[in-house]
């Protein structure tokens, strides 16, 4: 079962995440989300247990207590929608347009709206 791990503190390592779960069973991998360009931590983690149950476990145990000087968000994680990012705001997205962006469709405000996604982000 795989676990999302929120409000990771960028000094925690994976050994130490590692550690926090593997007193509820078996670890199968620990991955901290990084920035691909600065290489730091995103405050976010992925921890895959072996045994459903026992990540349900730790899931109830660890989520709400302190690592380092965080307190940790856990719960199963989702995954991936189809289609990519779709359109939030400030994105390029597609469906109905997202705020301040250019998504396609029926256009958002702020955006230039319709006819497609595209364009550059703007930054303010």
């Amino acid at each position: 079962m795989n676990i999302y791990v929120g409000n990771v503190s960028r000094e925690t390592t994976e050994d130490e995440l590692r550690q926090a779960f593997e007193a509820f069973g078996q670890v199968t991998s620990v991955n901290i989300i990084k920035d691909r360009y600065s290489g730091e931590s995103r405050g976010f983690a992925f921890v895959e247990m072996a045994v459903k149950s026992e990540a349900q476990t730790a899931i109830n145990e660890v989520n709400g207590k302190q690592l380092g000087e965080r307190t940790l968000s856990v719960n199963e994680a989702r995954p991936r929608t189809e289609g990519g990012r779709g359109g939030g705001s400030y994105g390029r997205g597609g469906g109905v347009g997202g705020a301040y962006g250019r998504g396609g469709g029926m256009g958002g405000s702020y955006g230039r709206g319709g006819g497609g996604g595209g364009g550059k982000r703007r930054r303010y």
